[in-house]
């Protein structure tokens, strides 16, 4: 059985492969249990192995490779038109196996250990960081219930809440107070918990040389520096920065036809976390311009004032991505110029 291309369905305990040999035929079919995985391919000859990316396909990839295999992690998207007939394990499988010997097919660049350590940090923030708002609005919702309204944004709600407690007379009931108290106290719990994780990732930063340098870049933080890190193995993997903004889905959507190009609103695709935390990143830049009269902070008011402030803050963002990886290839530190 010479098996050159192996495509395996991942799941949590029951594993579905498909082997084909050098002439795109199939020769093996084969469903298998979490514990005896590792075994089988251990006993298969050096091959390319192709696996959709979805929770534990790195482990896997790395396990893989110590057994001298070729790893391909595919996107569920690019596996999608290769699926023949009704979807199941068997067939995922198959159509992995055939998107992984495509030439032209993309890869995910597999992560370490460490980096995945680093992405549980920022997944872990972003996490608690959404609980932190659905409990405010639970707040703001439970006290309109009592003619008690909050005011907007985050900061100012917090500083009104303790406030709203100890005032005897806005006819809060003392058992909705009781649950208001509790509910703020998680609140304040979240807050520190955050503080915690905003700590380690600065101590990231000042363990890395490559983040230190990534925030030499005005609109890149923590968050950025060290997501970037985690998120990308090597910068080699993209042909230019176009390609590795693209990556991010920050550059606009192409509809051609015709020989006529239309281009439409960014594409969106790729890590939604990054795109995010870049974005937040140039929309912090924007809101400090003044009259700073550098050459980008001139480029962006005139930006703002041409197409407006949104399309200003996502082009910035977009020129953001582009120097992160042309830093990262060159290793060297951000230079603003003059105007």
């Amino acid at each position: 059985m010479n098996i050159t291309t192996m495509g395996i369905d991942l799941a949590k305990n029951n594993f579905s492969l498909v082997g084909m040999n050098k002439h795109n035929k199939i020769v093996l079919r084969k469903s298998l249990s979490r514990t005896k995985l590792l075994r089988f391919i251990a006993n298969c000859p050096p091959c390319l192995i192709g696996m959709e990316a979805c929770s534990g396909a790195h482990y896997w990839s790395r396990e893989f490779h110590k057994l001298s295999h070729r790893v391909g992690i595919i996107a569920a998207k690019f596996v999608q038109p290769y699926l023949k007939g009704c979807k199941n394990d068997n067939n995922d499988a198959e159509a992995i196996c055939e998107a992984v010997s495509r030439p032209n097919i993309w890869f995910v660049p597999e992560k370490t250990v460490d980096q995945q350590a680093v992405l549980c940090v920022h997944r872990v923030r972003q996490g608690l960081i959404s609980e932190r708002t659905a409990m405010l609005n639970q707040l703001r919702g439970l006290l309109s219930e009592f003619g008690i309204v909050m005011p907007q944004g985050r900061y100012s709600a917090q500083k009104r809440i303790p406030d709203i407690l100890e005032d005897a007379d806005n006819q809060l009931p003392m058992l909705a107070r009781r649950m208001i108290a509790r509910l703020w106290q998680r609140i304040k719990q979240a807050n520190e918990d955050i503080l915690a994780y905003d700590r380690e990732l600065a101590q990231l930063v000042r363990e890395s040389e490559v983040a230190t340098r990534l925030m030499t870049i005005p609109g890149v933080g923590e968050q950025v520096a060290t997501g970037m890190l985690a998120s990308v193995p090597d910068p080699r993997a993209f042909k230019n920065s176009r390609q590795f903004s693209a990556w991010l889905g920050l550059v606009p959507r192409q509809y051609t036809t015709g020989g006529h190009i239309r281009l439409g609103r960014i594409t969106k695709r790729g890590d939604k976390y990054l795109r995010m935390c870049l974005v937040h990143g140039a929309r912090a830049v924007v809101a400090n311009l003044r009259d700073k009269d550098d050459r980008v902070s001139c480029w962006v008011r005139d930006l703002v004032e041409r197409r407006g402030y949104l399309r200003a803050v996502v082009a910035l963002a977009a020129r953001n991505a582009r120097i992160i990886w042309t830093l990262m290839m060159k290793e060297e530190n951000y230079r603003a110029m003059a105007a």
